[in-house]
């Protein structure tokens, strides 16, 4: 791949870190499919003497482009443009996964893994502010995109009030769809709060990743202007490797 040469173009006269420049102007080149998902790069020594650089150089870059989710490494076969990462917008935008999905140009799919009245567990309890021994519904969803998983989500309601929503397939309908159709409850804001965690047991099994894999863990608090209390809580696991966020601020 020699053209590598002319598209990369390391300044060694800035106070910018070689490797920095090098992954920043590779993670662009992927960014703008001039580098295409599958694409293989050149192996390290060919790269040290198409660039100039150290071997070293090429690895820290490499390696941090591994870790983010852009290039994937192959013992024995060599170092590939991965899979874009799916941008979600849910920080700022109340949509369906579907809805989502498919405006991105991606099939979407959902897996029912569990639909289910238990007591607890006594954070959702806590959650949606009702009694620690009152029943909840627990629905357990795998949302895929072109069958990839790229989410698990845990989502917890109060039974008593939601009691409809146990003869919903989940599977082709939206939960908030559900809400308004059945319940007569239209959900109007959301607070989410989002952290690292690394991947599970269950959750590398789920998402199909290996185990202590990043992920980012984001709980949901959903809010009616109809309803006194909290409607929903839920749990989501978002695979780190192939999804990003992005939140627009407004002044």
């Amino acid at each position: 791949m020699a053209h590598l040469k002319e598209l990369i173009k390391l300044d060694k006269n800035v106070p910018i870190p070689l490797y920095y420049q090098l992954k920043k102007q590779i993670y662009t080149l992927i960014e703008e499919a001039v580098l295409k998902e599958g694409t293989m790069l050149p192996p390290e020594n060919e790269l040290c003497e198409l660039l100039y650089v150290s071997r070293p150089t090429i690895r820290q870059a490499f390696s941090e482009l591994v870790s983010e989710g852009y290039l994937s490494r192959y013992k024995g076969k060599g170092t590939f443009v991965s899979k874009p990462k799916v941008e979600e917008r849910f920080f700022s935008k109340l949509e369906s996964f579907n809805r989502e999905m498919i405006s991105k140009g991606l099939t979407p799919k959902t897996t029912v893994m569990v639909l289910e009245e238990l007591p607890g567990p006594q954070e959702a309890n806590e959650k949606l502010e009702i009694p620690l021994d009152a029943h909840l519904i627990h629905l357990g969803r795998l949302r895929l995109a072109d069958n990839i998983p790229l989410v698990y989500v845990d989502t917890f309601l109060p039974c008593e009030q939601y009691r409809k929503l146990m003869k919903v397939d989940f599977s082709v309908k939206s939960l908030y769809d559900s809400l308004e159709k059945l319940c007569h409850v239209r959900i109007s804001r959301v607070r989410r709060e989002i952290e690292a965690i690394n991947a599970c047991k269950k959750d590398a099994e789920l998402l199909q990743i290996a185990r202590n894999k990043a992920l980012s863990l984001v709980k949901t608090i959903a809010y009616s202007e109809d309803a006194p209390l909290p409607v929903e809580f839920s749990i989501a696991r978002y695979r780190g490797d192939m999804n990003k966020f992005t939140v627009d601020i407004f002044r």
